[in-house]
């Protein structure tokens, strides 16, 4: 597991401007120093701090501590947003403040941060090989890849962790392949989910069906399955269908298609089908325990709080009862004994979860939400929402972060509220007594 040094909370940033040049220093002036007396903001793309190597570099990851703020946000960010986005960070505008990124990028960044009223403002001349200790990085950070990573592949070059045994590219949503037709990442297959969910709950369809599906888009056990989406927790449903079934190497795009756009690269029109139909190679489903039901959620809630977690992957409001987020769900409110998970504005958003990119988080934000309400990677885990989308975006990220016993349920709330009996609650609630690590 990561190791993450805690902070506390610290009051909204104060507005004030200053025209100073950043002063420099280097790592081994920081590794002198008391890690409580500074903070260090790595201004790299969220990708190099989760872990992928740069060009050039023997290993990624970032300096223990380090927080991620890419500078490439600052320019779509508002003055409002960017404060709002220090005082998530808990950025303590009163510590000497250290950046390493390139040199455009920590000097767009030093010069924001001191119109937010950061005053002692350095940066870190010096590349990230020159850094002697021991760097943090993601603990399956391979998982998550960049869209780098993903062009790398598709030109058949050989970029670290890549597939060993072929690989599928597959771009997932709801309904036709309206956009997908206009333009995709080359060689990417079309998903669309209304063939692995199912009415009347919009669970995954049947062990059998999912079998079919998967041989017609010519996935084996061991190929590489590389999924994105315009909405990318389309892409992280069928990431936890795939695992579920048996895929040893699952991928998501980091940022999914946005990311993909941003980075400038090519794309192509039309459809590309699978050719050949494969047998998948082994039973369906090899992993059972990673998507679970309803006898198995209350089943969960069973054992000591602080032995599970069954988390509501939903907006307060939705938590709370005030709205079911969905015009085709009725009941409101939340599954009794279920923890708060976050999400974001409404139901097609995880802004609790992603960076002004859309990129994953860091596990160092995530983990502080999450423990706040006794969500711990000790616990056995189940992760839920309406229907699954967004349960199954968080347990990628728990799955990348190196949480082992996740699951996502795949009933959730809808499923489970079409039960009058099944136990549920509504109204204001503080979160349990956390656990203290």
């Amino acid at each position: 597991m990561m190791s993450f040094i805690p902070k506390a909370v610290f009051p909204a940033i104060v507005f004030a401007s200053f025209s100073a040049q950043a002063a420099t220093i280097s790592f081994n002036d920081l590794l002198v120093k008391p890690t409580s007396d500074f903070q260090i903001i790595d201004c790299r793309s969220s990708n190099h701090y989760n872990g992928w190597p740069e060009d050039g570099a023997p290993q990624g990851g970032h300096i223990p501590g380090a927080i991620n703020i890419d500078a490439n946000w600052v320019n779509d960010l508002s003055p409002e947003s960017l404060q709002a986005l220090l005082t998530e960070k808990q950025i303590d505008a009163s510590k000497p403040t250290y950046l390493y990124c390139n040199e455009t990028g920590s000097q767009l960044l030093s010069s924001a941060l001191k119109t937010q009223g950061l005053k002692n403002v350095s940066i870190i001349e010096e590349p990230l090989q020159n850094y002697t200790g021991e760097l943090e990085a993601l603990p399956k950070f391979q998982y998550l890849v960049s869209p780098q990573w993903v062009k790398d592949v598709v030109e058949g070059k050989q970029p670290e962790f890549a597939p060993k045994k072929g690989y599928k590219l597959v771009e997932v949503a709801w309904g036709p392949p309206s956009k997908y037709l206009a333009s995709h990442i080359p060689t990417a297959l079309y998903l669309n989910t209304n063939r692995i969910e199912s009415e009347p709950w919009w669970n995954r369809v049947s062990d059998e069906k999912l079998t079919e599906i998967i041989r017609e888009f010519g996935i084996r056990y061991d190929t590489t399955v590389i999924l994105y989406g315009r909405d990318n927790t389309a892409a992280a449903r069928a990431a936890s269908m795939m695992m579920y079934a048996g895929v040893d190497d699952v991928r998501l795009l980091n940022g999914g298609w946005t990311s993909w756009v941003n980075a400038g690269f090519t794309t192509e029109p039309l459809l590309n089908t699978n050719k050949t139909n494969v047998d998948f190679g082994k039973a369906i489903p090899a992993n059972p325990e990673l998507i679970i039901d309803i006898p198995e959620a209350k089943a969960m809630l069973t054992k000591p709080e602080n032995e599970q977690s069954l988390v509501s992957i939903r907006t307060w409001d939705e938590y709370i009862g005030v709205t079911s987020g969905y015009r085709y769900i009725k009941p409101k409110g939340r599954i009794e004994g279920s923890k708060w998970g976050h999400a974001g504005s409404d139901a097609n958003h995880l802004e609790d979860f992603r960076n002004p990119d859309l990129t994953m988080k860091s596990a160092k934000d995530i983990t502080r939400i999450w423990q706040k309400w006794n969500i711990t990677p000790a616990q056995d885990v189940s992760f839920y929402c309406g229907t699954g989308w967004r349960a199954s975006s968080t347990f990628f990220y728990a799955y990348v972060m190196g949480w082992e016993n996740i699951s996502v349920f795949d009933g959730g709330w809808y499923e489970w509220s079409g039960d009058k009996s099944n136990p549920t609650n509504t109204g204001d609630i503080k979160p349990p007594q956390t656990m203290t690590f």
